[in-house]
């Protein structure tokens, strides 16, 4: 019964919600791990399904410690799971929508200030100026694209070269879902990317190769571990254990308080909801102490 049912659901998550590999394979952890729980409890038959077993499965996960995050992901891989196990008639009825989802931790995510921004990305280009080798270019170019657009390490990986429109300083990026939007760079993350092509890639590039943006040391499209691994590794220099991700966060923040519209941020970042790009809205101290000063008349 679990195999049928863990096929048929993920049949569904790949061809009728269009969900990426990784949290498709997230969605079936979750669904593994809640049929392995019924088991423990001695229910054979799905359709004996109880609201009670819901709860049973996530108490026993938020004894193990895990975090707030972490539980409420599974909240919400389970209430879909069940939704569509009730429409397909699996269950009588859909009981994990009687699960409520514990309200998030309200916390800022970690960014960095210009300042060290910009010490990472130049450090880099004077390691690049004495050692010209094509990984170096590459991991220019992988910083100053990250920082310059704030896509994500995933969509970075896969970028094509014909995804680079010159003309219009742009790059077009397939998000979550095969969503595809153009995100705007700066002339540096242009610069870095032309000098990485014809200096780099060049050197490096075989037939496996394909029209991929970004290689790794072998010549194939790199992958999202080394990508990260740029990223802790050029961070080191301001003392910061930030990945892509933090890149993420930091571009969004500085386009904030550089006058950037919070909806001109959600469709540069591809965020599905405006509710998530507002977490980047924290004002920073400088910003808050310079207009207050610009407008208080007793500054």
């Amino acid at each position: 019964m679990s195999a049928e049912l863990i096929a048929k659901y993920e049949e569904h998550l790949a061809l009728v919600r269009n969900l990426a590999e990784n949290s498709i394979k997230g969605y079936v952890s979750d669904l593994e791990a809640f049929l392995a729980h019924l088991d423990k409890l001695e229910i054979s038959e799905f359709h004996n399904l109880e609201l009670s077993h819901l709860r049973s499965w996530l108490a026993n996960q938020q004894s193990t410690g895990i975090a707030r995050a972490t539980l409420t992901r599974r909240i919400v891989s389970i209430r879909a799971f069940t939704y569509w196990a009730a429409s397909q008639g699996w269950i009588a009825q859909d009981f994990g929508a009687e699960l409520s989802i514990p309200k998030p931790a309200k916390h800022l995510p970690d960014v960095l200030n210009i300042a060290d921004a910009t010490i990472v990305i130049e450090t880099l280009q004077i390691k690049l100026d004495q050692d010209p080798t094509p990984l170096n270019y590459r991991d220019v170019a992988l910083l100053e694209v990250l920082y310059a657009s704030g896509i994500r390490v995933s969509e970075l990986c896969g970028l094509d070269l014909g995804h680079v429109d010159r003309t219009r300083n742009t790059l077009r990026v397939i998000g979550k879902g095969d969503k595809e939007r153009v995100v705007p760079i700066g002339s540096p993350a242009l610069i870095a990317i032309d000098n990485w092509i014809s200096s780099g890639r060049s050197e490096i590039a075989t037939a496996e190769s394909g029209s991929a943006l970004f290689l790794g040391s072998r010549g194939k499209r790199i992958d999202q571990r080394t990508a990260r691994e740029v990223v802790y590794e050029a961070m080191k220099v301001v003392g910061s254990t930030m990945g892509p991700h933090g890149l993420r966060h930091s571009a969004a923040t500085h386009l904030l308080e550089g006058g950037a519209d919070l909806r001109t941020v959600q469709e540069i970042l591809g965020h599905a909801s405006l509710a998530t790009t507002q977490i980047y809205t924290h004002v920073s101290p400088e910003r808050l102490a310079a207009a207050y000063k610009q407008a208080h008349p007793r500054a």
